[in-house]
């Protein structure tokens, strides 16, 4: 029998309100135990282990629990008695943990997180079949060499694809430039193609800490204030949330400008929630010295700059050069 890792983090997976009829709720209500005590009445066909990471809404996670949870992945992945592992994890921040454990674990076995848009407690909640869907992927020998794995909503993503795109719908994930790598039901599984990095090392040593970057949101009438702040609270880099194809007014493009001159790292992204943000269109990255992030929105290419730093690697051309990477 395929034999699983389950490591709890909290969520709405795990949420509870005072009744089943009730909007309001609180995360992180259930630890792993109860919800693989309910997932074994399913007899969903794997041999499923159990260890509570955290128990929070995914909007509170960040270095100490990331820290715990890729510890303990890379401790399940080592051991040669476990096939896969599941993330119980919120959604808020799904794609950020997603992307960081994408970009720092190697793809040998299935890693796949999985949440839930209605707590445990609501009527028609989607915990547990998302939950059965997560090990039915987990559990497929065509999962490896995919890199992590989100599934939502019967769809399966890859982290450096998938985003949170609705607050309160239960199809709320979607993928972006590429849709869902497959299909899945308690039942079923089908992909869309095979794996596209079967035995690929981590892109990313795990880095002692994660250096600070911020994340400065795009609108009409912006001025460069957002910019001096973050730079005095000791920003290393910055990310546009740009307009469009990840603009901004002149006075701000002219003052990330002087901030790259002197050693920021300085990513344009967009607010939009889908495109892909390129260089050298109405801003010239070239010769402001910008990396354009790419098909990742401002949260996810505030993690890849983040690890870039953390990795040494500080060169607008270097970064845009993982930033281009698949």
């Amino acid at each position: 029998m395929t034999r699983i890792a389950v490591l709890a983090t909290g969520g709405t997976i795990a949420g509870q309100a005072p009744s089943a009829l009730e909007r309001g709720y609180a995360p992180g209500q259930l630890g792993v135990a109860e919800l693989l005590a309910t997932a074994r009445e399913l007899r969903l066909g794997a041999e499923l282990t159990g260890e509570d990471i955290a128990a929070i809404g995914s909007q509170d996670i960040g270095w100490p629990q990331w820290r715990a949870l890729h510890a303990a992945i890379g401790a399940a992945l080592a051991d040669p008695g476990c096939d896969g592992v599941i993330v119980t994890h919120g959604t808020d921040t799904a794609e950020e943990t997603a992307l960081l454990l994408d970009l720092t674990l190697p793809a040998t076995k299935p890693v796949v997180l999985v949440g839930a848009m209605r707590p445990a407690s609501a009527v028609g909640s989607d915990g547990m079949r998302n939950f059965a869907n997560a090990v039915r992927v987990a559990a497929s020998p065509d999962a490896a060499g995919r890199g992590v794995l989100v599934v939502m909503g019967d769809q399966v993503f890859a982290a450096i694809d998938v985003r949170k795109a609705a607050t309160n719908s239960i199809d709320a994930f979607r993928g972006y430039p590429r849709g869902a790598l497959g299909l899945v039901t308690p039942s079923t599984l089908d992909w869309f193609g095979p794996p596209d990095r079967p035995g690929r090392a981590a892109r990313f040593d795990f880095p002692d800490r994660l250096p600070r970057v911020d994340i400065l949101y795009g609108h009409a009438g912006m001025d460069a204030l957002p910019i001096t702040d973050a730079l005095a609270r000791g920003a290393r880099a910055l990310v546009l949330a740009g307009m469009g194809q990840g603009n901004a007014p002149g006075r701000v493009l002219d003052t990330l400008e002087a901030a790259a001159r002197g050693g920021v790292l300085v990513v344009r992204a967009s607010r939009v929630d889908e495109g892909s943000v390129d260089r050298n269109l109405e801003v010239d990255d070239d010769a402001r010295g910008f990396v354009a992030a790419r098909a990742l929105g401002p949260a996810k290419a505030r993690i890849l700059a983040q690890l870039c730093l953390a990795s040494g690697i500080s060169g607008p051309l270097a970064v845009q050069a993982e930033f281009d990477r698949r």
